[in-house]
């Protein structure tokens, strides 16, 4: 661990209080309610799938808005590593320190504008071609709505702890109607029927496997389309434009690295479990993809064959929305069939 280790968990921490008064009601309520009951779940240390006690999830959220309140309109804190203080957006300067102490520090702008900060421990650290890749294990601090996984220039970082709850809250979706599909065949190839707890780990397993995959993918597509991506991104003022945005490059980075990956592994737990978080703008705007069914995926061979197309396409749109104005690009989200594979 490192010297004054609590007074950085503190500092984090409190950027993160900061950034959740400034963001969180954007949410939609329901939105907003299933995101703060499992962080007061994680602030509890309450495991996945055990029952909450409302009247202390209430008297929680009142005081953790009573919090927000007070934390509205104050500056981020320097974090102290040391004799130093260092900028909270800072994060190879800090992981610089963090890292050889066993512990990884994320920061960074999400959707919407909304900061993310987390600091935890770190379980694995390897090179992956280009790309450093530090998996975090436990977290001492978060924001509320925690990421799995991001990519911070030439670092991905997954935090298994994020992924975990994340593959909790699908699984707990899914047991509640029990439908045949995607998710279901994912599910049991898992064995979750048999043991939820154990399916969990080995999904939690898979799936830093498959959020790598999405993150060397944004890789390959930042260094097809260059910095002026991000400043289009950043600049974005409208919400259903980033979303499209977003979703392009998603696409894009799917096809160039994650889906070919998956095939060639014939990892289809994985594919299947991608195909069932296949949704919203990135599903409106690739039907053809969409289209698959759970029972004609066979070799693979369609799915690769997509992908190779898609590449060449979303590369292609995503050059267009790079000299597009701001309004063209509005219309488009407005009618994202326009673009469409």
């Amino acid at each position: 661990m490192i010297s004054g280790f609590p007074r950085l968990v503190e500092a984090v921490q409190r950027n993160c209080h900061i950034a959740d008064a400034r963001h969180a009601r954007e949410m939609t309520l329901c939105t907003y309610l299933l995101e703060m009951r499992e962080f007061y779940r994680w602030e509890a240390g309450i495991p996945l799938g055990d029952p909450l006690a409302r009247p202390e999830v209430g008297a929680w959220l009142n005081e953790r808005e009573e919090l927000w309140e007070g934390l509205a309109e104050s500056e981020f804190t320097a974090l102290p590593l040391g004799d130093a203080e260092f900028e909270p957006f800072a994060v190879a300067e800090i992981n610089r320190l963090l890292l050889p102490r066993g512990l990884v520090y994320g920061a960074g702008i999400g959707r919407f504008g909304k900061p993310h900060f987390f600091l935890g421990r770190l379980a694995r650290r390897e090179a992956d071609g280009e790309l450093e890749v530090l998996v975090c294990a436990c977290e001492y601090a978060r924001d509320l709505t925690a990421i799995p996984a991001a990519l911070q220039g030439g670092t991905v970082i997954v935090r298994r702890e994020a992924l975990r709850q994340w593959l909790w809250e699908k699984a707990e979706a899914w047991a509640l109607k029990r439908t045949d599909g995607y998710l279901a065949r994912a599910l049991a190839a898992h064995g979750y029927a048999d043991d939820p707890q154990a399916a969990l780990e080995r999904m939690t397993d898979a799936e830093t496997e498959s959020v790598i995959l999405h993150e060397r993918g944004e890789h390959a597509a930042g260094r097809r389309l260059g910095p002026a991506w991000e400043e289009m991104l950043s600049g974005c003022a409208k919400r259903r434009a980033e979303i499209l945005i977003r979703a392009v490059r998603d696409n894009l980075a799917d096809c160039l690295v994650t889906l070919p990956a998956l095939v060639e592994r014939q990892a289809w737990p994985q594919l299947w479990f991608w195909f069932a978080n296949f949704d919203g703008m990135r599903r409106e705007l690739f039907p053809a993809l969409a289209a698959l069914d759970p029972g004609k995926l066979g070799s693979g061979d369609t799915v690769r064959e997509l992908a190779q197309r898609g590449a060449q396409h979303w590369e292609r749109v995503a050059r267009e929305l790079l000299v597009a104005d701001a309004a063209a690009i509005e219309a488009l989200s407005l009618a994202p069939q326009r673009i469409a594979l």
